[in-house]
């Protein structure tokens, strides 16, 4: 095993949370802000995932004060505490990059019960 293979096995998170793309999701951010530390919930919908192994990330899309708002997170980073499923969603393509052209109840996926 080489050494950046080894490197990787050390820093990927064993607990990983099962999401998928169109799912709503819960992000529980840290964010460093001089000497204090906090952590931000960003919620919104899962709209690509990509990559593989330490790696991966996966964008989140959410609607904030009228605009569309995008943020692309790395699974494995430490600074990612914690992704909670809020809903499950239904949809039958890879990446939801439609969704950005879409507004107001056009813009929702639906979800599975």
């Amino acid at each position: 095993m080489n050494i950046i293979e080894q490197i990787n096995q050390e820093n990927v998170k064993t607990e990983v949370p099962k999401f998928n793309v169109g799912d709503t999701v819960k992000v529980s951010f840290k964010v460093i802000e001089g000497t204090r530390e906090r952590i931000q919930a960003y919620e919104g919908i899962v709209i690509a995932k990509r990559g593989g192994g330490i790696s991966e990330t996966f964008t989140v899309r959410r609607i904030s004060f009228g605009v569309g708002v995008e943020r692309t997170f790395p699974l494995h980073s430490p600074k990612v505490t914690e992704v909670k499923v809020v809903k499950k969603g239904a949809v039958r393509r890879a990446k939801l990059y439609y969704l950005r052209g879409l507004t107001g109840k056009a813009a929702k996926v639906k979800e599975i019960l």
